[in-house]
């Protein structure tokens, strides 16, 4: 199966929210084992692809300081995650876009190889990232759409969606073709939502 290769690949680490869960701070640049969490994001992410731009709203020169390309949203009020792709997308030199949030810092090292192969077998706009999880002792498949391989040609067709009110995610992808792609590893894929969780973690 011939892969993409990364220098085709932009990675974008979103950081645009308000880390309300968290008392209104800025997530990424929280400290976890002795570095900011979306600096974790960025060292698990990079060797995977070509270039890496960074989306946030707030603390910008902070973020500039990883060495990537920091956007903010080009829509105002933190319209969520989609806006956050909308700049990736934008910004993107590339032919296609991976996505990971500022606040999973073990993110799979072979995410965008799985994510990218499964693109190109099924001949997706699309590929998500999805693992197995109980809930009340329940098994059920828990999508992670913050973790998305995409191509970068995608742009007019979010913007479209967004300018008429669309912010949900799952809205979004159910309008275009998606290949889910099973990982093993829930715990990769774990966000770092409160100080507790954050605590808790760097044990």
């Amino acid at each position: 199966m011939t892969a993409i290769d990364k220098q085709h690949i932009t990675g974008l680490i979103l950081a645009g929210g308000r880390g309300t869960r968290m008392g209104q701070v800025d997530k990424g640049l929280q400290t976890f084992r002795g570095m900011p969490m979306a600096m974790h994001v960025l060292m698990r992410l990079s060797p995977q692809v070509g270039e890496l731009i960074i989306n946030a709203n707030q603390h910008l020169a902070a973020y500039e300081a990883f060495g990537s390309a920091v956007w903010p949203d080009q829509i105002e009020g933190y319209a969520g995650p989609l806006a956050g792709i909308q700049v990736g997308l934008a910004h993107c030199e590339t032919p296609y876009l991976v996505s990971a949030p500022c606040d999973s810092p073990f993110l799979p090292l072979d995410l965008v190889e799985r994510l990218s192969q499964a693109l190109l077998i099924a001949n997706a706009d699309l590929a998500v990232a999805t693992t197995i999880e109980s809930q009340d002792g329940i098994a059920g498949k828990q999508a992670h759409p913050v973790f998305s391989f995409m191509k970068s040609s995608l742009l007019p067709h979010l913007s479209q969606f967004l300018q008429n009110g669309g912010r949900k995610v799952d809205a979004w992808y159910a309008s275009l073709q998606v290949v889910e792609v099973p990982f093993d590893d829930v715990a990769a894929f774990r966000n770092i939502n409160t100080l507790n969780e954050l605590r808790q973690c760097e044990s």
